[in-house]
């Protein structure tokens, strides 16, 4: 199966808000809601995918060379690339009914663990969502990060003791879900949360736990302060808020603030593996892809995830010898223009 292919497949099935476009950038769906377009003006997602693409490398050919190297460690679990698929919730609702959220998560938490990366999960209002994606996690030798709403503790709680027995190793919550317009005035309630409140429920989890949802230096730092092990620079894709900056924009300051402290992933927007060395060299560790996975699993289900992840791969390699870097480690700001 090739990747158009995959792409084809996907829009016999995907829809009425998805396109299934060539390249995502967050114009075709715009700001239909449910969907997977933006909040109010729908400029967002735009704003994610062209501050990538605004960005410009510095080729260097003359160097050493040899073999390059894409493999990267999080928490002792080590994948192919820095690459994670990114959580998405109520996808029959916003792609399509092809699949419902469990079917989903099991191909995409398998497919991304055969294909050498790691997929985090969505949480939703029908709790066996989460726990059917943290049992998919377990059996994939806990590859895989269950990512729960901001619900209140004891809901919560009771989340991350159903995911830590399945044997998921790693926790993500999703701060800024408290403003996706269907979980508003639920019961349980989803709402932000303080620093003293994230800090108890870090500690509940007793794992790593990364923050998703941080999108300035204020908020990596309280992050950081309630014991985070990670965060990811993420702005929701403008569905949580109107008229915020890309996560491009703010990346930068951000890693300049707590890199080397915490782990700093980032999302939003970045749709190849050029996009991925870009972000690795504004200062993130590791990226975030979430539409252009569902995608392929809608197009080709495991398949398609093997297939999307081998050309992600095959550009970052391209990109990196192109420009004399060989290892992820070498990846720094020289690399832009």
């Amino acid at each position: 199966m090739t990747y158009q292919e995959i792409l084809e497949n996907a829009r016999t099935c995907s829809g009425p808000h998805c396109k299934v476009c060539p390249v995502c950038n967050g114009r075709a769906c715009k700001n239909t809601m449910p969907g997977p377009g933006s909040k109010g003006s729908g400029t967002v997602a735009a704003r994610n995918y062209d501050a990538w693409q605004n960005l410009a490398l510095n080729m260097d050919t003359i160097c050493k060379g040899g073999v390059v190297d894409t493999s990267f460690t999080l928490f002792g679990q080590k994948y192919a690339l820095p690459v994670f698929a990114g959580p998405v919730g109520a996808v029959n609702l916003h792609y399509g009914d092809k699949f419902n959220d469990e079917e989903y998560n099991a191909i995409l938490v398998s497919g991304c663990a055969k294909a050498g990366i790691a997929a985090f999960t969505g949480d939703g209002l029908n709790s066996a969502v989460f726990t059917a994606a943290a049992k998919a996690i377990g059996e994939n030798g806990g590859k895989g990060i269950p990512t729960v709403k901001p619900w209140d503790k004891a809901t919560v709680f009771e989340k991350l003791d159903a995911a830590k027995a399945t044997g998921a190793k790693v926790f993500a919550m999703d701060i800024d879900a408290a403003g996706l317009p269907f979980l508003k005035g639920l019961n349980p309630p989803a709402g932000p949360k303080t620093v003293e409140e994230l800090k108890e429920i870090i500690e509940y989890a007793g794992v790593p736990f990364i923050i998703k949802g941080v999108m300035t230096v204020k908020g990596a730092l309280k992050a950081l302060e309630a014991g985070a092990s990670g965060i990811v620079v993420s702005n929701h894709g403008g569905r949580v808020l109107d008229s915020v900056p890309a996560t491009a924009e703010v990346l930068p300051a951000i890693a300049d603030a707590v890199k080397g402290k915490m782990t700093i992933l980032v999302d939003g927007g970045i749709r190849s593996g050029i996009d991925v060395c870009k972000a690795l060299a504004l200062g993130a560790d590791a990226v975030i892809m979430a539409r252009p996975y569902v995608t392929a699993v809608y197009g080709g289900g495991e398949e398609g995830v093997k297939v999307l992840t081998e050309k992600i791969k095959a550009e970052m390699e391209d990109t990196m010898a192109m420009c004399g870097v060989y290892s992820l480690s070498e990846i720094n700001r020289d690399m832009l223009f």
